[in-house]
């Protein structure tokens, strides 16, 4: 008789698991994936819509599922990745090293199969690119610089009356 309670026990305790369960949200598996797109060679950077990069100047921090787009059907995800790569570095390689990479970290960190992780390319960053964006991060900072300054100046005024 203590047998078969043992065998009652047993399956409300599978029953009860199976009720359970985990949902792991879309944005989760995008930075995932985004985090090891980042790690790869070759990529100058995410290829996100208009709203990514609002999100970014708003928040102040760098939106790593920028560019990723996610789709999960059951116990499978599908995910399109947009990058721009370095000028000079093979794409193909760059390309299967993403393929790659996500398909390991979302497989690895949520126990979902990633059935498929496709890769558009829609740009190249090329040497003048890069001296560009220094010289407009350095005329940004600038300016934050002397906000900063202009706000101290004016608290300091302020805490003198």
């Amino acid at each position: 008789m203590k047998e078969d309670n043992k065998e009652v026990e047993n399956k409300n305790i599978e029953n009860a698991q199976e009720k359970n369960s985990i949902q792991i949200s879309d944005d989760v598996i995008a930075v995932i994936a985004g985090m090891a797109v980042a790690e790869v060679p070759g990529v100058a950077d995410m290829a996100g819509g208009f709203a990514g990069g609002i999100s970014e100047v708003l928040s102040g921090k760098k939106n790593m599922a920028k560019g990723i787009k996610v789709d999960v059907l059951g116990e499978e995800v599908k995910i399109d990745v947009n990058i721009i790569v370095d000028y000079g570095t093979r794409i193909p390689d760059v390309a299967f090293e993403i393929q790659k990479r996500v398909k390991k970290s979302i497989e690895n960190m949520t126990g979902l199969k990633a059935t498929e992780v496709n890769v558009h390319v829609q740009g190249v960053l090329t040497e003048q690119d890069k001296k560009e964006a220094k010289v407009e991060d350095k005329k940004e900072n600038k300016e934050e610089t002397k906000k900063a300054e202009t706000k101290k100046t004016t608290e300091k005024k302020a805490e003198k009356k």
